[in-house]
Formats: C-alpha cells, structure tokens, sequence
C-alpha cells in the first residue's frame, strides 16, 4: 500500500505539536467522512486527521 510511503502529518493532542504519522489507515467516521488514522511516532497515541489519503 502507498500509504506508508507517504508522510501525513497530524496534531498530536499529548506531544502538543504536528507529528509524522506512522502506519496510516483509512477510515471512515460515523456519519461516512473518510478520515487518516494513525499512531505517533513518540508517545505511541493514535492521531487522527479528516479525510483521504491522496493518490
């Protein structure tokens, strides 16, 4: 998958800044809004970002 080629950034709520996420999945929310999920790469939090992955 290219997703873990790619590098996504996303707000980590417990490091209180912008982290590369580390394995990206693609997810959707409750109400069907695709969103980005993933861990980060210091504390070990999932992170989440709204919408897809781009192609």
């Amino acid at each position: 998958m290219e997703a873990t080629k790619m590098a996504i950034e996303a707000y980590c709520v417990k490091c209180k800044t912008k982290k590369e996420m580390q394995n990206p999945v693609e997810s959707t929310t409750k109400n069907g809004k695709p969103i980005t999920k993933g861990t980060c790469p210091d504390c070990g939090t999932t992170i989440c970002r709204i919408g897809a992955i781009k192609k």
